[in-house]
């Protein structure tokens, strides 16, 4: 198995950036790797990728030298398992509210004695020809990271007994869907919502824990990080509207206006 480079930055304290890949478009992932990015987060929650699409991205980050993580439709066994088969390096598992849903997943994610997670000669396991399989569990259960994804306000009352989940690499914070379980759908710049997610990110990096975020400009990134957030995603299609809009307005002589 290779080499979690992504898990072994944060170890080393550093920042690590990723692009969500929502589409079966490997192409996007040789792009992410060209530019610099440390992993992707193949989407297969809000995108509309299969298992096979999934299998050729992890093959485009392997290429590409970056770290593929995905993140499941739900806290399911099964779908967790079919992805890290594929040789996905981590997860990052939505919905989780309390600690019981933590652990579900960090037992998913891991092979005994940590975890349940089945074991087969699968791509991850390089069909079995690579290493010995006692080897290879050794090396999973070293390399895979679990990401947990607070998006509900009902998680932050139970915050302290998740963070306390043997196996949780980064927690990650949601705010869209935070916003909304708040009652302001669409609006993750609330006051109420930004107020929840300082906590958040307070009460993580008090109990010395990787905290991450979706930031959405350059600018938030950087006062994240500076508040010790060090694991940021984000989505391709905001930037890259926003590098075409720029492109056809600054155009002499064009009478439509980018929509």
């Amino acid at each position: 198995m290779r080499e979690n480079g992504t898990r072994a930055k944060l170890a080393a304290g550093a920042t690590v950036a990723g692009l969500i890949v929502p589409v079966a478009a490997p192409v996007v992932v040789d792009l992410a790797g060209l530019v610099g990015f440390d992993f992707v987060l193949i989407d297969t929650e809000h995108g509309h990728l299969g298992f096979e699409a999934a299998e050729h991205l992890v093959r485009a980050a392997e290429a590409a030298g970056v770290t593929p993580l995905a993140r499941p439709s739900s806290n399911t066994p099964a779908e967790i398992l079919r992805l890290l088969d594929l040789g996905v390096q981590g997860v990052m598992i939505p919905q989780i509210t309390t600690e019981a849903e933590a652990e579900r997943a960090v037992r998913a994610t891991k092979f005994h004695p940590r975890g349940e997670r089945g074991l087969a000669s699968s791509r991850a396991a390089g069909y079995g020809l690579v290493e010995p399989q006692a080897a290879y569990v050794d090396r999973a259960n070293a390399e895979t990271m679990v990401i947990a994804l607070i998006e509900h306000i009902d998680a932050v009352a139970r915050l302290d007994a998740i963070i306390a989940v043997d196996g949780i690499d980064v927690l990650f914070i949601g705010a869209s869907d935070l916003a909304q379980s708040m009652g302001h759908p669409g609006h993750a710049d609330h006051a109420d919502v930004q107020r929840v997610v300082d906590q958040i990110i307070d009460r993580g990096l008090a109990a010395g824990r990787v905290v991450g975020v979706n930031a959405t400009s350059a600018e938030a990134a950087r006062v994240y990080a500076e508040r010790g957030v060090r694991f940021f995603c984000l989505s391709p299609w905001h930037h890259a509207a926003e590098a075409w809009r720029g492109y056809l307005t600054a155009l002499p002589g064009r009478q439509t206006a980018p929509r």
